[in-house]
């Protein structure tokens, strides 16, 4: 038989200290950082020969081709990112929002990003890329850059636009303001002489 009489509370078991919150987020950014650097290290070694092929097929050796599809790839991937991070950076729109259209604007990018790691890196999978654009993708590395010169000029012509848009009709509401004021004074002295 126990000593311990059956109607009696348990004994408490030890109590398990939590840990502070940001001790979890720390070891959860470390974590997250790792796969990041894990996966960014992985990238440079095989995104740039996988994309040099991937425009290669696209390209097929054909300099009239290398030019399209960059300009294609310069222009697009270059104007949906802006315009992405025009419209994040809109007023009264939520944190959440703004880190989706972020997140939104890199992905868009990408085709970009990538094209760029073959231009300026500088590892044997870079180099490797290179040698595959000028045999199979001729032309398409310009051809980005001009398109995407080309998007920023055009982003930049349209920004402006939308401002002295919005510059001149606030000046207008402002213009029949002073209108309306003008013409409530003209009013009142004919018909206070009556």
């Amino acid at each position: 038989m126990s000593d311990q009489p059956q109607g009696s509370a348990r004994t408490p078991e030890p109590h398990h200290r939590k840990r502070p919150v940001w001790v979890s987020r720390m070891l959860i950014g470390a974590v997250v950082g790792v796969v990041l650097i894990v996966a960014v290290l992985i990238g440079m070694a095989v995104v740039p020969r996988w994309w040099a092929q991937r425009i290669g097929d696209q390209v097929g050796g054909s300099g009239i081709s290398g030019i399209g599809i960059g300009l294609f790839y310069g222009t697009v991937f270059t104007l949906l990112p802006l315009l992405a991070l025009r419209f994040m950076l809109r007023r009264h729109k939520h944190w959440k929002f703004r880190l989706a259209m972020l997140g939104l604007a890199g992905l868009l990018a990408i085709p970009n990003l990538f094209t760029l790691g073959i231009v300026i890196g500088n590892g044997s999978a870079a180099h490797a890329g290179e040698r595959i654009l000028d045999v199979e993708g001729p032309n398409f590395r310009s051809a980005t850059l001009a398109g995407a010169i080309f998007a920023g000029l055009l982003f930049l012509l349209g920004s402006y636009l939308l401002f002295s848009r919005h510059r001149a009709k606030g000046r207008e509401a402002e213009l029949r303001g002073q209108l309306k004021e003008r013409e409530a004074r003209d009013k009142e002295p004919s018909s206070s002489g009556e």
